[in-house]
């Protein structure tokens, strides 16, 4: 687990932004079980999240159209919500940073952590095309859930 003196600014980032914290197991559940749209990022403290996921997802929610809840659990630190949501997000991998649309508790789309290393920093400036605001304008999800991701 981090020290709270390294991973709360990190939090701070996404929180300032609107998002809000899931801390344990019944956050998450609690979260997800209300109807509406939630996107939750799992933040890290590796320089992916740094560099291109949390840049990225504060310059995707620049749009008309927002999800219902913004939501964040933070990787090796609100260790209990990061496995509830992973659980929710089966059957992809742990992936952490990683962003997960849900519709009504039920996963529609996964960015994973191969997607957040180059594309999310750079997509984000290219809107209305960006991977991350096309998912958010929430009505019109590119891509959605394969059997056998890979």
């Amino acid at each position: 687990m981090y020290p709270a003196e390294i991973v709360n600014p990190m939090k701070a980032e996404l929180v300032e932004a609107g998002f809000s914290e899931l801390l344990d197991a019944n956050a998450v559940d609690a979260a997800l079980a209300e109807e509406g749209t939630s996107v939750v990022v799992l933040n890290s403290v590796c320089g992916c999240a740094a560099g291109s996921m949390r840049p990225g997802v504060k310059a995707s929610l620049e749009n008309a159209k927002l999800p219902s809840k913004l939501l964040t659990a933070f990787a090796g630190f609100d260790v209990e919500a990061v496995e509830r949501v992973r659980k929710h997000t089966l059957p992809y991998p742990p992936s952490s940073p990683a962003v997960a649309l849900f519709k009504d508790g039920k996963l529609v789309h996964m960015v994973e952590r191969h997607h957040n290393r180059r594309a999310v920093r750079r997509h984000a400036r290219r809107a209305p095309q960006s991977r991350l605001r096309r998912v958010l304008l929430i009505g019109r999800p590119q891509t959605s859930i394969k059997k056998n991701p890979a």
